[in-house]
This record gives structure tokens, sequence and C-alpha cells, in this order.
């Protein structure tokens, strides 16, 4: 099992049934799943490929559980990176991991541009939120989130990973050096989280209410 059949199989059984909300959102099972498809076609399209390393810095939200699903739809592997890290950490952090992609907020326009002489591996960037689209028409390596979610099919592209494959890189805080990264193969993953709903005894009636930091593994599981 990959960590997006969580996301795959429960918009098989259940897709109407509302997954997540945010705010004023409230979005179903079927409407993340196919969000998660057309960012990870997008993407591939820009040149990722199996393996490769896609920073999310961003602060709990939709486009973040979307991002999570759609880089690992993409054979790649996803890092958390919480969204207060300072620029030398940040940067750090996208050099250690060689990240080639990275999905953030249009606001920190002026970070992205000193991120992209200091991190030669940073290829394709996400934008969300406000500012996106006139960025994104403005550099050529800005895409803006909603427009791909406008522009790419919503079908599932081609599963080439395998439970061994690493699924995701959780960063420790660095209070005491520099960060350091935890590697979890897509079979640790739906352990740890497999454990939880267990343990917990999770049902599908529950809602559970999230407060920590998808970049804390606990949160993120």
């Amino acid at each position: 099992m990959l960590v997006q059949d969580f996301l795959q199989n429960s918009a098989a059984r259940t897709p109407d049934k509302v997954a997540l909300v945010f705010q004023e959102q409230r979005l179903t099972y079927r409407e993340i799943d196919a969000q998660a498809n057309r960012l990870a076609q997008a993407l591939l399209d820009h040149g990722v490929q199996r393996g490769d390393r896609v920073a999310i810095y961003l602060p709990n939200s939709v486009e973040t559980a979307v991002a999570i699903f759609a880089i690992l739809k993409a054979g790649a592997v996803f890092s958390v990176i919480n969204h207060t890290t300072k620029l030398d950490k940040l940067t750090y952090i996208l050099n250690d991991c060689r990240a080639t992609g990275l999905v953030t907020q249009a606001r920190r326009l002026r970070m992205l541009e000193k991120l992209q002489n200091r991190v030669p591996s940073l290829k394709t960037v996400v934008l969300c939120g406000k500012g996106a689209d006139e960025a994104a028409e403005d550099r050529k390596e800005f895409l803006s989130f909603d427009a791909l979610q406008q522009t790419y099919p919503n079908q599932l592209p081609p599963q080439k990973c395998i439970d061994v494959d690493l699924a995701c890189l959780i960063y420790t805080s660095g209070t005491t050096g520099e960060p350091k990264g935890v590697m979890s193969a897509h079979y640790n993953v739906v352990a740890a989280a497999s454990s939880i709903i267990q343990y917990l005894e999770n049902v599908p009636e529950d809602t559970v209410i999230n407060v920590l930091p998808l970049s804390f593994d606990y949160g993120l599981y």
C-alpha cells in the first residue's frame, strides 16, 4: 500500500463525503483526489521525476493537503517545512534534500528571488494564494496553483512507486545543530498512520481536528 491509497480508496468508497474542513471551505474526498491528480499531472509536465524532492512551505491549508498527495502521485518525495522557518534555514533544508520543486505562497516572492540564487537544484515553484496568477505570468519558472487546477486533467498519472520507495522527509527543528531529514518510506508512513488510527479507535463517523503543523510527524500522520 502507498500513502496516496488512503485518499484514493476513500474517494472510491465515499466520494461525496466531506474529507476536509478549512475555514469556510468543505471539500469531499472526490474533490481533494481530483485536485491532487491535477497538480500531479502539472508537476510531471514540468519535469518532476520519480524520487525527486518537492518541498511544501505553507501553513496548514487545503493546498498543503493537496500538495502532499499530488507529490506522491507524481512519484516524488514530499517534505513539509514549517512556514515560520527563516531564509537561512530554509535554504539549508532545500539544498540538503536537493529540492527540485517548491509549493509556497505568492506573497513570499521576495524570499523566492533570494532562494533561486541560493538553491541551484530548484526548478519549479508552485504559488498559492493572492497574487499567484500575476506572478506566474511574469516569470516562466513560477506556476499558479489555481491556474493549474483549471488547466490539467484530473486523471491519476501512472503509478510507478512501490512501498519501499521514499515517501517523505521530515526535518528536525535544528535547535542543537543543522536540521536533519528523517527518511520515511511509504510503508513507514502507512504503518504509523494505521497504528494511530487503531489505538485511537477511529471510525468513519469521527471528525478529527488537527491543530499541529503538518511539518510535525504526529500532525502529519
